[in-house]
């Protein structure tokens, strides 16, 4: 098993800055992937970004550009660093984990709102 907590979403203002944490716990060793998705209201959940174990990184295109992801292997944990956000970057961000044994487990979600 994997468990996932994340943290750090809030009310931002437009053009702001959020840093969101994901800490893992569990089986880590089985984790080779770890990714970001976040779902809007009314919406599908949507890829955001995701990281190997190898440190490869991955981003949807729309996000790229202002969205990083990052592991810290010391503190299990992957971080996503988003600038110069958006009204509508404003939803549920999750974190997902990726298995060798057990597939995908997924975090409860942090929400972002993105709001004069």
């Amino acid at each position: 098993q994997v468990q996932l907590v994340e943290s750090g979403g809030g009310l931002v203002q437009p053009r702001g800055s959020l840093r969101l944490s994901c800490a893992a716990s569990g089986n880590i060793a089985s984790i080779y992937v770890m990714s970001w998705y976040r779902q809007a209201p009314g919406k599908q959940r949507e890829l955001v970004a995701s990281i190997t174990s190898a440190g490869t990184t991955n981003y949807a295109d729309s996000m790229k550009d202002r969205f990083t992801i990052a592991r810290d292997n010391a503190k299990n944990t992957v971080y996503l660093q988003m600038n110069s956000l958006k009204p509508e970057d404003t939803a549920v961000y999750y974190c997902k984990a990726d298995t060798t044994i057990r597939g995908a487990f997924w975090g409860r979600g942090t929400q972002v709102t993105v709001s004069t």
